[in-house]
């Protein structure tokens, strides 16, 4: 164990969110987290780095399981409370290996390494005397303490977990391991550096290196996303076809593979802001957690995450398209990547923008062996704004979602708002400026920077609060 930066032992009774909070805490989801009691059976070492230099290490440890065994023979050996954390170590010692206490001796070693401790309990169960045993063992070390009460369930019971959590630690903090963000994730390290004057400066270096570690993941997030949409917008699909070839299928089959390639490459940039994120094992089972449940190419989606017909007027990007309604869309299972298998349905875009063609379609030339068709980019006005509305809206997911947290998220769109008209109007003529750019042709590096820095910007507002208004609810 690194005790050269600050170690925190993470421990309780079985199946009180222990896992979770380290999974959290460590941004790590290969932690495993399980509602059978009993998952962690070895005390595991997970140290959260930045850029390779470690900033703290989070020790998940087996629960309790003979804790009123364990205090008799502690109370044995000793009279003086100097003489405890003397004890602790002799039961280790004693006990090695004594099958009955195989989880006792793996919980109370990182402790006696010089861990600090982070007491968690379930506060939607009810307070019991039980815990008294582990608490008074806790106590024994004479390790630096937090208690954790984790909101697992729907119950509440705060009230007296803080009256005994009160006796028998310096801080006592409420904290939702599966929902926390990162400002809460934050405010708990600092509070970490209460507990030893050592550990303080380490800590706060710690926040500061996060903080800055957010900023760059948001940046290369605005990047990835600047590039899969120049990507997008400038795309085209080219096949030669016979000189008296049915022309009508040549388009449609070269209309397909561009819809493809575009689908493709927003599943591709979504995995890889994933990872941005240390979501990897979301990127890696992309098929089971998709951020929506409904094709790119659908009116659904246009209609929510593009612009309204009036601001694409203001914007300056009004060239026909007829802006419908909006619809409520729920994206019932949805999580954070878009999955495979999802079917083409481009009938109701091209229906809802009122023109029949969503790409333009044009012969390049002759050759020997007939014509050669191209068909894109796609041409249509609220596409870029579309494409921009679905990443903005999964970078916000990814960011806040912490590393606990498996289930599913469910998105609802409000039918009456276009999730893109909720942009302050300085910043949406911005990238409408950018977007235009990027649409035309081959853009330069001053283009690319230029829409990548506007990208940024708008990632660095949340689509649930702007105008105070929100346009979107999320719910587990």
């Amino acid at each position: 164990m690194n005790q050269r930066i600050p170690t925190f032992a993470v421990v309780g009774h079985p199946n009180k969110g222990k896992s979770s909070i380290v999974a959290t805490l460590a941004e790590d989801d290969e932690v495993a987290i399980s509602a059978t009691p009993g998952t962690t059976r070895k005390a595991m070492v997970h140290t959260f780095s930045i850029d390779g230099e470690a900033q703290y290490a989070l020790v998940d440890t087996p629960g309790f399981q003979r804790p009123g065994e364990l205090l008799a023979w502690l109370r044995s050996r000793t009279d003086s409370a100097s003489d405890r954390p003397g004890a602790i170590a002799a039961f280790i010692r004693t006990h090695a290996d004594d099958p009955r206490f195989v989880d006792e001796c793996e919980l109370l070693r990182p402790l006696v390494a010089g861990a600090g401790i982070l007491y968690v309990v379930d506060g939607a169960k009810p307070y019991g005397p039980e815990y008294e045993l582990e608490m008074e063992i806790l106590q024994w070390t004479g390790r630096p303490r937090m208690a954790l009460i984790n909101m697992i369930g729907s119950g509440d019971h705060q009230a007296s977990w803080k009256r005994a959590l009160g006796q028998y630690f310096a801080i006592v903090r409420v904290f939702d391991a599966m929902h926390s963000d990162f400002d809460k994730r934050t405010s708990l390290l600092r509070a970490f550096g209460e507990l030893d004057e050592q550990w303080r400066a380490p800590l706060e270096r710690a926040v500061v290196e996060l903080e800055r570690e957010r900023s760059r993941r948001r940046q290369r997030s605005a990047a990835e996303i600047a590039d899969c949409l120049i990507e997008c917008l400038t795309h085209c699909e080219r096949d030669t076809v016979a000189d008296k070839g049915d022309t009508e299928n040549d388009k449609a089959r070269l209309s397909r593979r561009l819809l493809n390639h575009i689908r493709k490459r927003e599943r591709q940039s979504f995995e890889r802001v994933a990872g941005i994120y240390r979501h990897e094992r979301l990127a890696r089972e992309s098929t089971e957690t998709e951020i929506l449940d409904a094709d790119l190419f659908t009116s659904e989606n246009w209609e929510v995450f593009g612009l309204s017909q009036s601001q694409l007027a203001v914007t300056g990007a009004l060239s026909g398209a007829a802006a419908g309604g909006g619809v409520d869309l729920l994206l019932g299972g949805a999580s954070l990547l878009l999955g495979a298998g999802i079917g083409a349905i481009v009938g109701g875009v091209t229906g809802w923008l009122g023109s029949g063609e969503l790409a333009r379609t044009r012969v390049l030339g002759n050759t020997l062996g007939g014509r050669v068709l191209q068909v894109g980019p796609v041409k249509a006005v609220n596409f870029p704004w579309v494409l921009l509305g679905r990443a903005w809206l999964h970078q916000h997911l990814v960011s806040e979602r912490n590393h606990a947290y498996r289930d599913a998220v469910i998105v609802a769109v409000r039918s009456d708002t276009n999730l893109m008209d909720s942009i302050p109007d300085a910043l949406r003529r911005a990238l409408g400026d950018s977007l235009r750019r990027a649409s035309s042709g081959a853009p330069d590096d001053q283009t690319y920077q230029k829409l990548s820095a506007n990208i940024d910007a708008l990632l660095g507002h949340d689509p649930a609060t702007l105008d105070h208004d929100p346009a979107i609810t999320t719910a587990d």
